[in-house]
């Protein structure tokens, strides 16, 4: 037997509970995995509080680090005693063992921690196809990221830095906003002292940038479109704040024609090979340490009702790890 994190219901991070699991062998096209980190996310929180319903009873987590234990007929992508990381749904990852299809996996460079990947699969991913796929920043451009002392947000800021932009980014106080700086973000704005449109405005001369990336949701959503240059690009990949409002597409024509899109990772990595370019790209840059990850919280994975305790009071920074 194996332990992992169950709820029966939806609720507060009461309603996580660490039980003992059978995990089996793989079956055809499965692989077993013995999980050394596990990450942490905010669309956990979603998948607990029933905001993104799904059957119950369930796990929680999308992503981990581990080694192969056991591989299941048909498998010949990988080995037991290889190391691999993933970001894979339905939620299963809070659990020390568990079994995954081959297609979700892969394979992790000798160059690349456990800790490091658990850290960086779904946050990591994400600022992959945020500023490669969904938008292509260029250097010299100038970007908008909000939460930018986040988990996502600090690839954001170092990636675009590395690409040659210019890093403006919402922050919820001067610590955080020392952090963001830290990782490559030139112009950080506490919004809570600040009007970060404004602020936006001003600091482009008044022209706005051709994207803002929001994963902050309603609050912000207003304060987004007022930074965007005509034909900007609106990227809502988060509501930690709450749901957007109803759009009105009025609104967009009448701002200078601007684009929204609501993109997901799995859209982006639902091709095998567009999972292994990306993976491929994001260990690349972490390898080459123009980025580099940022755990600045581990717990243990049995304790994970702390853990969503703080990351929804919005007391933690960086990334951080679950140890199973």
């Amino acid at each position: 037997m194996a332990k992992a994190i169950r709820f029966e219901r939806t609720g507060g991070p009461e309603v996580m509970q660490w039980v003992d699991v059978e995990v089996g062998e793989p079956g055809p096209g499965e692989v077993r995995i013995k999980q050394h980190a596990v990450g942490l996310n905010y669309i956990d929180v979603y998948f607990r509080t029933g905001q993104y319903p799904m059957p119950l009873p369930a796990g929680l987590g999308m992503e981990a680090a581990g080694v192969v234990t056991a591989i299941g007929e048909g498998v010949t992508r990988f080995a037991a005693g290889e190391r691999v990381a993933y970001v894979a749904r339905p939620p299963n990852a809070y659990a020390e063992e568990r079994l995954l299809p081959v297609d979700t996996l892969v394979k992790l460079p000798d160059s690349i921690s456990f800790d490091d990947a658990a850290s960086a699969m779904l946050q990591g991913l994400t600022a992959q196809y945020l500023l490669r796929r969904t938008y292509r920043v260029e250097p010299g451009q100038t970007i908008l990221i909000h939460a930018a002392a986040g988990g996502v947000g600090l690839f954001v800021c170092q990636w675009a830095k590395a690409l040659g932009a210019t890093v403006i980014g919402t922050v919820g106080s001067d610590e955080k906003a020392e952090l963001a700086r830290a990782h490559g973000c030139d112009h950080p704005i506490v919004y809570t002292r600040e009007n970060f449109a404004e602020r936006v405005r001003e600091l482009t001369g008044g022209a706005g940038v051709p994207v803002v990336y929001d994963s902050i949701g309603k609050d912000t959503y207003k304060g987004s479109l007022d930074c965007l240059a005509p034909l900007g690009y609106f990227v809502s990949f988060g509501s930690a704040s709450g749901p957007l409002p109803p759009l009105d597409a009025s609104e967009f024509a009448n701002r200078g024609s601007l684009f929204f899109t609501r993109p997901t990772l799995f859209s982006y990595t639902a091709k095998r090979e567009w999972l292994d370019a990306m993976a491929d790209e994001l260990f690349e840059v972490l390898g080459s340490g123009k980025v580099k990850t940022n755990i600045r919280q581990r717990y243990a994975l049995k304790d994970v009702a702390q853990a969503h305790r703080d990351l929804e009071a919005r007391k933690t920074t960086g990334s951080t790890i679950l140890v199973p």
